[in-house]
């Protein structure tokens, strides 16, 4: 089983334009779609729709829109009610796939909620194959929460459980702290974005004058920034790279994946679902290269469906997914 825990998940809108945005004009949507979202329960919503068994762990109350979409859509989770409302957030999509995101910021989590959130997430996590933390935190959370919920997982050794791998994708000062501590904090995968991977590298001490869209297009740069994580302890880095595909560097070896060009429609979600893949992967034991396969024929099935929409499984086309080696350095 996987696990994903979701510290500030959402309610998410995303409304199709016409046309490309207007700023100050008045512009009438031809679709809106609502669904549960935040990365990790986006995650669980692709290994659902594939079959895999997970569980999203998550603030919300029993009434909680966001709960009320995950039983809609058979989604199982454990929820630590919190007295407050989830947040909702706003993706506007323009034809081609361009793609206008407002997030609002999330209720406000205290201390001994923080902690309950973890304990849920402790007892949810016994047995599980791999352990999922993304997305933002909510306003109250400290930045190195993660790494902090990273150590506390792998304290399940302590009592005689075999201890789940962890995979981490969030961003900014939450992402950074997960390599900038002790070695029980750094996680086993971390799903960086190209603009997410530049940080990584430079608060790993490697330096990169290139930025995102230069390492999206030059796969040795992206590699050999992840390569650069990875020495901090890192197990293994999955970095998406848009339309480019995506790096995956372990300790032993570099490989890029790309795919045929799609008809983007939204790309809102599509790096979840290109981490569900892999996990989908993984969990049937395939090698680092083949898991890279299936996260990049995700990432590409999801750019190609409106929303939010997560594809499954037999929606996807590994066959079409290049896999070239890469020098890590």
């Amino acid at each position: 089983m996987i696990v994903t825990f979701t510290a500030n998940p959402s309610l998410d809108r995303t409304v199709a334009l016409p046309g490309p945005l207007l700023r100050g004009e008045v512009q009438r949507a031809i679709s809106v779609r609502q669904e549960s979202g935040g990365k990790g329960v986006n995650v669980s919503r692709a290994l659902v729709a594939s079959g895999m068994k997970t569980l999203a762990v998550l603030p919300g109350g029993e009434a909680d829109p966001v709960l009320a979409g995950l039983r809609d859509t058979d989604v199982p989770f454990a929820a630590l009610p919190i007295g407050e409302a989830l947040r909702s957030n706003m993706a506007l999509t323009e034809p081609g796939g361009v793609t206008t995101k407002i997030n609002e910021p999330g209720p406000v989590l205290s201390a001994e909620q923080q902690e309950a959130l973890i304990e849920l997430l402790l007892d949810s996590a016994r047995g599980a194959s791999w352990v999922v933390l993304a997305g933002s935190l909510p306003p109250g959370v400290p930045a190195d929460f993660y790494a902090t919920v990273t150590r506390r997982l792998r304290s399940l050794h302590d009592d005689g459980t075999e201890v789940p791998l962890i995979a981490v994708d969030s961003s900014g000062e939450p992402l950074a702290a997960v390599i900038s501590g002790d070695a029980l904090g750094k996680p086993d995968l971390l799903k960086p974005n190209a603009e997410e991977l530049a940080e990584l590298a430079a608060a790993a001490g490697f330096a990169t004058d290139k930025s995102a869209e230069e390492l999206e297009a030059d796969p040795e740069a992206a590699a050999a920034a992840a390569a650069a994580v990875v020495r901090s302890g890192v197990g293994a880095v999955l970095a998406t790279l848009g339309s480019k595909g995506a790096v995956l560097v372990t300790a032993d070896g570099a490989w890029l994946a790309t795919h045929p060009p799609v008809k983007a429609v939204s790309t809102v979600g599509a790096g979840d679902s290109s981490l569900a893949g892999y996990l989908l992967a993984a969990g049937q034991g395939a090698a680092p290269a083949d898991c890279l396969r299936q996260a990049v024929a995700h990432g590409a099935a999801a750019a190609s469906l409106p929303g939010s929409t997560v594809p499954a499984v037999h929606q996807t086309t590994p066959d079409a997914v290049t896999i070239t080696a890469l020098k890590k350095d």
